[in-house]
């Protein structure tokens, strides 16, 4: 049985409350699934098609995967159970477990999410360390970003350098590659951004590293995942953990959807992996 992938992103918390009744009225029948807008539309359902099949194949029942318009509507989704499942950058996490008190439950990562990192980018010559971008105009991915604002804006204060204070001008992309358009258009001197997101685009040559390159990568730490709400009964919830860590690149299948996630496999993780993550948005003033 083929999902019904909608063209149709949630709109913020009324639109997410029109839609609540259809969620719980086919909650035994549809599996919801959304993900962060971290990178275009059309990128994130290209990605999502072959799991979602996979994830019918092996739950049973429909699954619908539905993107949302902005991080904020990613996090009231599963908060408010209007989704059973939803792919997380660290920080999206922590606020939809802040949200829903608690109730937000981290199943799996990307191997390569144990030790993420966020790089910043370039087309200026002059700009070579971290330093070099006072008086600068950066651009971010969207507030609520992990790898694309909060952990890059953290090692900044570390550094001693004040975005909000040392920068000429602060700008919001909204998601990774829109960050690295802005940058190579000149639209701003420099910009952080996923790591992964940057060598998928140099991979398939759609940035030229000759005129936008890298000049700092960040320090490791824990980002992506898959959350469900607690409520979800155990045996649905071990069905689903076992689905993703069966996944394995021996296959074609499996190989095709880890291409298209940017994994390597899938380990389990646990809500503690994202302290750091936590105490790094409560210092930055960006969780309340």
């Amino acid at each position: 049985m083929v999902g019904i992938f909608s063209s149709r992103p949630f709109r913020g918390i009324t639109a997410l409350a029109l839609f609540a009744f259809g969620a719980f009225s086919h909650a035994q029948t549809v599996f919801r699934v959304t993900a962060i807008p971290d990178e275009s539309p059309t990128e994130l359902s290209r990605k999502a098609a072959p799991l979602m099949k996979y994830l019918e194949k092996t739950l049973g029942m429909k699954v619908e995967f539905t993107p949302v318009s902005d991080y904020a509507a990613s996090v009231e989704a599963l908060a408010n159970k209007q989704v059973d499942l939803a792919w997380y950058g660290g920080f999206t996490f922590v606020q939809a477990n802040v949200r829903s008190g608690g109730k937000a439950v981290p199943l799996v990562q990307r191997e390569e999410d144990e030790k993420f990192r966020s790089v910043f980018i370039t087309s200026d010559p002059a700009i070579k360390t971290l330093a070099d971008l006072k008086n600068k105009s950066v651009s971010f991915g969207s507030q609520s970003s992990t790898s694309g604002h909060l952990m890059p804006r953290s090692f900044l204060l570390q550094a001693n350098i004040d975005p909000d204070k040392d920068f000429k001008r602060v700008a919001y992309s909204g998601a990774h590659d829109a960050t690295i358009a802005a940058v190579a258009a000149g639209k701003v001197d420099a910009g952080a951004l996923n790591i992964s997101v940057w060598e998928k685009f140099v991979a398939d040559g759609k940035v030229d590293t000759a005129k936008v390159k890298v000049f700092f990568t960040t320090p490791g730490f824990f980002d992506y995942n898959w959350t469900v709400h607690a409520d979800m009964p155990p045996a649905q919830r071990e069905k689903l953990t076992k689905a993703f860590l069966s996944l394995d690149k021996s296959t074609a299948e499996g190989k095709e959807i880890l291409d298209l996630q940017r994994a390597t496999r899938f380990i389990p993780t646990q809500a503690s992996n994202y302290k750091g993550i936590e105490q790094a948005a409560r210092s930055a003033g960006l969780l309340k």
